[in-house]
């Protein structure tokens, strides 16, 4: 595969990104991978190249670059983790969407990227970005899947459950049974506002699992059964999509 560490030019200055792709003639359909909160790291370019090796274009930016370039959480400790909420804290759904055109216009430069062919995964807190990316593109993406995504719904205006009438592409959730960042009444309303809006989509519960459990490197968390799920509905989700 072709692996690039590269910037993405934005309003808001320079986005570091891992951009993996196939070896071979493309282009290929395009998979935004937006990051959770410990930051963009090897754990995330990892399973960045499980995706390109399905035979996607894959961009993986990192997030925090209004702050700074090098971030991820390597211990789970009170100030560690502080510091993790700080930078978390400081992004909006706003700085995700001019993130989004960026990238759009990044991949749309790109011969191996096929730009009328495009998903997007988030992952923590980037379950409310992809509903923001596919909101204010709704012409770009053909599919959408938040996995564990945090604070689905929020007393804001700009709360991602109050998105649904704007997103007309496919949507997927992957919902954590013990997961205190998107308890069951959230999901509940945010399944509410998608039925009310038609907007196309799949809620599926995870029994068992927790924040975090796709991660291999969440020492505790990490469940495999329910890890190795997720990557079959994101690639039948792609693949049923994107191809």
């Amino acid at each position: 595969m072709t692996e690039k560490h590269l910037d993405i030019a934005t309003a808001d200055g320079s986005m570091n990104t891992f951009v993996v792709y196939p070896d071979g003639p493309g282009p290929y359909p395009v998979v935004l991978f937006y990051m959770d909160a410990p930051g963009k790291r090897e754990e995330l370019h990892d399973m960045a190249r499980r995706l390109a090796a399905g035979g996607y274009y894959v961009v993986l930016p990192n997030l925090y670059y209004r702050r700074t370039r090098d971030y991820w959480l390597q211990e789970r400790t009170p100030e560690a983790m502080a510091v993790m909420f700080e930078h978390m804290n400081a992004l909006t759904m706003a700085m995700n969407v001019r993130d989004t055109g960026a990238m759009l216009r990044f991949v749309d430069s790109q011969p191996e990227a096929d730009g009328m062919r495009i998903g997007a995964v988030g992952y923590c807190m980037s379950g409310p970005f992809v509903m923001a990316a596919a909101a204010a593109f709704p012409d770009r993406f053909k599919c959408i899947a938040s996995i564990h995504g945090a604070n689905m719904v929020t007393g804001q205006p700009d709360s991602p459950h109050l998105l649904a009438p704007k997103i007309r592409c496919e949507s997927y959730f992957a919902c954590a049974e013990i997961d205190k960042w998107a308890p069951k009444k959230d999901i509940e309303a945010l399944e509410a506002a998608l039925v009310a809006a038609g907007t196309p989509h799949r809620i599926e519960w995870y029994p068992g699992a927790e924040h975090g459990f796709v991660f291999p490197q969440r020492k505790g968390i990490y469940e495999p059964a329910s890890a190795e799920r997720h990557w079959e509905r994101l690639f039948e989700l792609f693949g049923r999509t994107l191809r």
